[in-house]
């Protein structure tokens, strides 16, 4: 960073996310039985002096007597606020450590918890300008020094007066005594930090809203450890992705925009022009179309198991790294299988609707143990493999059949054909994935050939069993039940009705696609997803992508590293090494690995690196896309 650039930066919800007294009052108002009435008066009052809208010294004087606190709470405070630093400030601490010299903080707080704080990131206590308490004997804060400039009105530009600054001056702060330096003509610029709180009277004068740390430093091309600002990553979740995957991505920086149902083609098209994140379940269709808007899209989160709603093929040509969760919701799945199997051969189903009506039937007719009967899997990935193993020790006798040579775990017996288990199974349980040649692989013919009575579960896709075909054997009796969970045709959301031809046929099922929808399981998914996408776009890693060649990097240590993405052609990886020996970069670190559509190498250098060198980078022949990370 140049000498000549100072930034004055605010303490109370700017370096931390809090406002400390409001902290002190939680503390010394613990045991006091109108905690909560003072505790709202306290951030009344600090509203009302950050906005501008009471002067500060009378804003302080009625805090300070409400909360009747003393010098041993402070180390309690100090602890407090070293777990509240903001997070864009933790993540840049580097840069602050690096750059201390020009970075003062100029607080209405006070030095007695502001400087053991700012201190861990490398500022030292002569760069430090706040208030500071006066106590009695007995450790009690009676009063401030009232003869600190800090502690009257206008007081921070007054600071910045008798420190004759050289340079250019930029003011970070979230309150309106930050905004007053500006206005006084003593900085170039005032931002307004809005990541912890935003207050309208503040932004409305700012040079620039600025929701993070990382946009200032990048603004201001002075971003080292990251290329991109987390702020400007854009990132929309749709279909009521669990409150924790929104969270973590807000926690992260990102700017999040929640949408609570399935969005059409059309209108995920518009919608998908700004955004760097996109996060579906099931019901979203991500096609070629949708793609072809999506300039800026870097990673896509399927928070479910399937992905065959995303165009895999054109995400991977345009250098878009899919991520789903394929084990988060296993259990619940397997968990609903079981109770289905269970409910279908005693007929529950049909007699708990009789309840209803007033129907007493008492008989045993149609009603079957599961113990003994054999059970036939289709499709023995994550879920199919523990259902076997589940049902087994319920008692059933377990067959599967898998296009993919898998291998059987307990007493599970594996079969040649599809034909095969449907002819010997008493109930046929669906799990495979979504993939077009799976369309109606229960047809007309397969279901035929299903035992007499046998039972039918689908928890897998709407699409792999013809309906019609399968209404008809219910009809008949050829099925004596089914339950499906999944439809080719699903409403968008809560409000649209649900249509089916099984609707009303005897010992069916219907359930709207719930099998993962247990609170388990989305927590599950709702932490899995966010990680593997934040953690590509941190470090590069794809271990677990979809349509990525998986790679899982080292932690990185004091390189830099590129990030690029090709067609798999041959050369390039020579290419992009003739590009950074042309450059005098040395290599410290390199991985590769392709598919059969895209090649991804990891470069981590140990230099840095000018503007010429990723122009180069990016115009290498084959490019898809480059990214620097560090």
């Amino acid at each position: 960073m140049p000498r000549n650039k100072k930034f004055i930066i605010d303490f109370d919800s700017t370096f931390t996310q809090v406002e400390a007294l409001d902290v002190l009052g939680e503390i010394s108002l613990a045991h006091d039985p109108k905690k909560e009435e003072k505790l709202h008066a306290i951030k009344e009052i600090t509203d009302l002096g950050m906005e501008g809208s009471l002067n500060f010294r009378e804003s302080l004087e009625r805090r300070l007597e409400i909360l009747q606190a003393n010098k041993s709470q402070i180390q309690e405070l100090i602890a407090a606020l070293k777990q509240k630093v903001s997070k864009s400030f933790h993540r840049n601490r580097e840069f602050l450590q690096e750059h201390a010299a020009d970075i003062i903080i100029i607080s209405n707080g006070f030095k007695d918890f502001i400087t053991p704080i700012v201190g861990e990131y490398g500022i030292k206590p002569e760069n430090v300008f706040a208030n500071e308490f006066i106590y009695d004997g007995d450790g009690k804060i009676i009063d401030f020094n009232r003869d600190n400039i800090l502690s009257k009105n206008g007081g921070k530009p007054e600071i910045i007066k008798s420190l004759h600054l050289e340079g250019d001056i930029y003011v970070i702060g979230d309150g309106y005594t930050d905004y007053e330096i500006k206005a006084s003509g003593l900085a170039n610029k005032f931002y307004a930090f809005t990541e912890n709180v935003a207050r309208p009277k503040v932004t409305s004068k700012a040079d620039h809203i600025a929701p993070s740390l990382d946009e200032i430093l990048y603004i201001n091309k002075m971003n080292k450890k990251f290329s991109y600002p987390k702020s400007r990553i854009n990132v929309l979740l749709l279909e009521n992705v669990h409150p924790i995957g929104v969270e973590l991505m807000q926690e992260e920086g990102y700017n999040v925009e929640v949408i609570s149902s399935a969005l059409s083609e059309d209108e995920l098209a518009e919608k998908i022009k700004n955004v760097s994140i996109l996060g579906i379940r099931s019901k979203t269709n991500v096609t070629k179309k949708v793609l072809e808007n999506a300039n800026r899209l870097i990673s896509i989160g399927a928070f479910c198991i399937g992905t065959n709603q995303i165009d895999l093929d054109t995400c991977t040509k345009k250098g878009i790294a899919v991520f789903n969760a394929p084990f988060s919701n296993t259990r619940s799945v397997v968990e609903m299988a079981i109770a289905e199997i269970i409910f279908l051969m005693r007929n529950f189903h049909d007699k708990s609707l009789g309840m209803h009506q007033g129907i007493w039937d008492k008989s045993a007719t149609g009603s079957f143990e599961i113990r003994g009967k054999k059970l036939g899997i289709v499709g023995y990935g994550n879920i199919g493999a523990q259902l076997s193993v589940l049902a087994e020790n319920m008692g059933l006798d377990v067959y599967y059949y898998d296009v993919i040579e898998k291998l059987a775990l307990g007493n599970a017996t594996k079969l040649d054909s599809l034909e095969e288990l449907l002819r010997i199974s008493d109930v046929v349980s669906l799990h495979v994935d979504g993939r077009k040649d799976n369309k109606n692989i229960l047809d007309a013919e397969k279901i035929a050939l299903m035992k007499k009575g046998s039972y039918l579960v689908n928890l897998s896709r709407g699409h792999v069993v013809d309906i019609q075909a399968l209404k008809a054997a219910l009809e008949t009796g050829h099925i004596a039940g089914t339950a499906i969970d999944v439809f080719p045709e699903e409403p968008k959301n809560n409000s649209e009705p649900f249509v089916s031809e099984l609707m009303g046929m005897p010992n069916t099922i219907l359930t709207p696609h719930i099998g993962g929808s247990t609170l388990e399981a989305q927590v599950n998914i709702a932490r899995f997803v966010p990680g593997k996408i934040m953690e590509y776009i941190n470090t590069g890693n794809t271990y677990n992508s979809v349509n990525f060649p998986n790679i899982q990097l080292p932690f990185l240590k004091e390189a830099h590293r590129l990030i690029h993405i090709h067609q798999n052609e041959p050369g390039i990886l020579a290419k992009i090494n003739q590009c950074l020996a042309h450059h005098e970069i040395n290599i410290v670190g390199q991985y590769l690995k392709t598919n059969e559509s895209i090649g991804y190498v990891i470069t981590d250098i140990n230099k840095v690196y000018s503007p010429e060198v990723i122009d180069a980078m990016k115009n290498i022949p084959g490019t898809i896309r480059f990214r620097v990370l560090y």
